[in-house]
């Protein structure tokens, strides 16, 4: 059983099911419901995505015995700096070290794209998340944007 995580474009079959599972579970999640199809589909209208390929961003996904599993995006915010966005992992696939080997690939996408810091948003509910960042040397920083769902900030000098 192995993980194969690459780029891949945001918008194949695989990808697209990340992304709608993803919105899936973050709504549902802050609603205390599950969120409809509809809903899903108005999250993920004019969300941006098509800024997560190079040179503005990267998007990846991972496999795991060949099953789409997981994804990661990458939106450049400076020349410097860029944002993690769109982390998931189904929940199938949690617990066999696919969450790490994604945050690597992403880490080392970001420097491919120019990036010497890493930052992003989450919830407070979110506590897989949060863990699986701070295991990874991301530290709380102020808030570097604003919105109704960004309760709490990260940050990460990436190494050369």
């Amino acid at each position: 059983m192995t993980w194969h995580l690459a780029p891949e474009a945001f918008d194949t079959a695989a990808a697209t099911g990340l992304r709608r599972d993803y919105y899936d579970e973050v709504a549902s999640r802050y609603w205390k419901r599950p969120a409809t199809t509809e809903e899903i589909d108005e999250g993920l209208a004019g969300d941006g995505v098509e800024l997560l390929t190079p040179p503005t961003g990267q998007f990846v996904v991972g496999r795991f015995d060949g099953e789409a599993a997981a994804c990661g995006g990458l939106l450049m915010l400076d020349s410097g700096r860029a944002e993690l966005t769109r982390v998931f992992l189904r929940p199938a696939f949690r617990g066999k070290k696919g969450a790490d080997l994604l945050l690597e690939l992403l880490e080392r996408e970001a420097r491919l794209l120019g990036a010497s810091r890493l930052v992003l948003n989450t919830r407070l509910d979110l506590v897989e998340a949060r863990s699986l960042y701070v295991r990874h040397g991301y530290r709380e920083i102020p808030a570097y944007c604003a919105g109704p769902y960004i309760e709490i900030c990260y940050g990460k000098h990436l190494p050369l």
